[in-house]
């Protein structure tokens, strides 16, 4: 339980850098990866409890879903890394059940975010900052990935 926690109070932190900065930053990014890593090969077992070889798994299964989309600009760096570091330290069930609810979190919020954003204070919409949907940018992905987590978690535990 306290394992999820940190899980879901890391991605916090990196949504609320990628709403404000576009950007997610490298220590919160790599820093996961490698502590994920570390704990890994330390207890042989993922930070969530599931084997060395399901946290490898879902790894590379992390890199081949992202890669593609930072190959064609649809994703960003920061995405792929914090993906990867999301893999390490869960499982492939974690994994794909938070790119599914980030996608549907995602498919949602564009089409009642435009809806809901005029009812909001403009101090609200403010602190929403590169979540105001734009069709000429593309909107931070950390947001969503923690809304997928979060019901992956609350579902899987």
């Amino acid at each position: 339980m306290i394992q999820g926690l940190v899980v879901f109070v890391w991605l916090v932190v990196c949504a609320v850098q990628d709403v404000r900065q576009r950007q997610i930053a490298n220590r919160l990014t790599l820093g996961a990866v490698l502590l994920a890593l570390l704990y890994l090969m330390w207890s042989g077992s993922t930070w969530l409890g599931t084997s060395r070889a399901e946290g490898v798994w879902a790894f590379f299964l992390a890199l081949l879903l992202t890669l593609p989309g930072y190959a064609l600009g649809r994703l960003g760096a920061g995405d792929v890394k914090l993906l990867a570091a999301l893999a390490l330290a869960s499982n492939s069930t974690y994994l794909l059940w938070s790119l599914i609810g980030a996608g549907v979190a995602n498919v949602a919020w564009l089409i009642y975010g435009p809806r809901l954003l005029p009812l909001v204070s403009q101090g609200v919409r403010a602190r929403l900052g590169y979540l105001v949907v734009d069709p000429s940018r593309k909107l931070p992905f950390a947001p969503f990935l923690l809304v997928g987590f979060t019901l992956a978690w609350l579902w899987l535990h």
